[in-house]
């Protein structure tokens, strides 16, 4: 997939690649994101990254929730998160 040119930064780039390997109607927690992007203890900066998602929903952030179960945020409120994730089959 070829996105649009936005400045980012590496860490960035590999959050959102970890995050197009989640499955349609699946979710990761931002604790896995942090380990599939190389840095297995920065799950916060995954959030403060995916709050900045320059693509989203083509970069499908909303599926990232917190490893408790919890939703976590985002950037377009967590209703909109919600409506995405039960469009895809997610039970919550």
């Amino acid at each position: 997939m070829r996105l649009r040119k936005h400045k980012l930064t590496d860490f960035e780039k590999a959050v959102y690649a970890a995050v197009m390997q989640i499955p349609l109607g699946e979710t990761r927690s931002y604790a896995w994101v942090a380990k599939k992007s190389g840095s297995p203890r920065s799950a916060r900066a995954v959030g403060n990254a995916l709050n900045k998602n320059p693509y989203a929903p083509t970069v499908p952030c909303h599926r990232v929730i917190a490893s408790g179960g919890g939703l976590g945020g985002y950037s377009a409120g967590l209703a909109k998160k919600i409506e995405l994730l039960k469009k895809e089959g997610v039970k919550l």
